[in-house]
């Protein structure tokens, strides 16, 4: 889960975000959904998510066929200048051959990016920026373990970007090439208990003869700090293509850095039948840096300043202490004039 997705394993932990930052100490990734988490990975880190899968259709009216081959999908997200904002470049390959059943010589040997996509999402707004809001009340045990009408108000991003679809694609309508724009609205609550909802709004190939309108659902629960479910129901509507795709699966935080997952994908039509297995990982190289805002603690200096005050107490001490050796031998020298 996207969220997610960016639901997954680290969307649980994803929950601790505070005032100035959306970075957490654990990955944050979008896998095994599909659907994009509201929250970016944090300045500085580079995430990369990949996952194989295999698939298989079939289609039994009109015009039987059967197609069976292997993919991947993957992206590739960026924190950059603030929190809230990442860039990333995301898409799906597949390999595979298409069989028609009413001539079993006839087979079409398919490859291509089914989606690439290069954009930037926004964080809008954030109900989870103020740690007071996760404050225990320290004289009502009901008012703790109640339920929180405000976890039903969600973080809110935008995302902008471009698809780019190849000459001839096998996998999209005739006649789709070159740029189109893409848009998307993610929305994701963090409820109490570790369970996390998202949903993402896509409009896709914008002005185009496949001009793609989807909603994503994630819903995912975390029922250790290491293990992940989800569930998941994405809807995609065109003229050139129409489905009601559901997945399953969960996600494994093998250490701060990296994720496994699996998810097993289907529908329940027969134009055709869609059944897809993947395995996937995410990793991410952490070069994030917490920004310390001016004037929030005026009386804790920073690393630097303790140093350089260490440093002068130093030196005092070291003065003092040769000021009281000077002393020392001076008096030492009056009483030897004394004698």
């Amino acid at each position: 889960m996207n969220p997610i997705k960016s639901t997954l394993i680290v969307l649980m932990s994803l929950m601790a975000t505070n005032a100035f930052s959306q970075y957490t100490d654990v990955i944050n990734s979008n896998r095994p959904g599909v659907s994009r988490s509201a929250f970016s990975v944090g300045t500085g880190v580079a995430q990369f998510e990949v996952g194989p899968y295999i698939i298989k259709e079939e289609r039994t009216p009109a015009i039987p066929y059967e197609v069976s081959g292997f993919g991947a999908d993957f992206a590739v997200r960026y924190g950059l200048f603030f929190e809230q904002l990442e860039l990333n470049i995301e898409g799906t390959y597949q390999n595979d051959t298409k069989t028609f059943s009413s001539n079993l010589s006839a087979e079409d040997k398919r490859s291509n990016f089914k989606t690439i996509a290069v954009g930037a999402k926004y964080l809008v707004y954030d109900p989870y920026k103020s740690p007071e809001n996760d404050k225990p009340n320290l004289y009502s045990w009901k008012a703790n373990h109640s339920f929180k009408w405000s976890s039903l108000i969600p973080a809110v991003a935008v995302y902008v970007g471009g698809n780019y679809d190849t000459k001839d694609n096998p996998y999209t309508a005739p006649a789709i090439e070159g740029f189109s724009p893409k848009v998307m609205v993610a929305t994701q609550n963090n409820f109490a208990g570790g369970w996390v909802f998202v949903m993402n709004l896509i409009k896709d190939r914008i002005g185009t003869d496949q001009s793609d309108f989807q909603y994503i659902l994630t819903l995912t629960h975390s029922f250790s700090p290491k293990w992940v479910i989800f569930g998941e129901t994405q809807g995609i509507q065109s003229d050139f293509y129409a489905d009601n795709l559901f997945r399953f699966g969960g996600a494994y935080l093998w250490g701060q850095d990296f994720q496994l997952d699996t998810a097993l994908t289907f529908n329940t039509k027969d134009t055709p039948s869609v059944l897809s297995v993947n395995f996937g990982m995410s990793y991410r190289l952490d070069f994030h840096k917490d920004k310390v805002e001016k004037g929030s603690n005026p009386f804790e200096l920073d690393g630097k300043k303790q140093s350089k005050s260490k440093k002068r107490k130093r030196k005092s001490d070291d003065d003092l202490s040769q000021d009281g050796d000077t002393k020392k031998k001076r008096k030492r020298k009056d009483n030897d004039f004394d004698d």
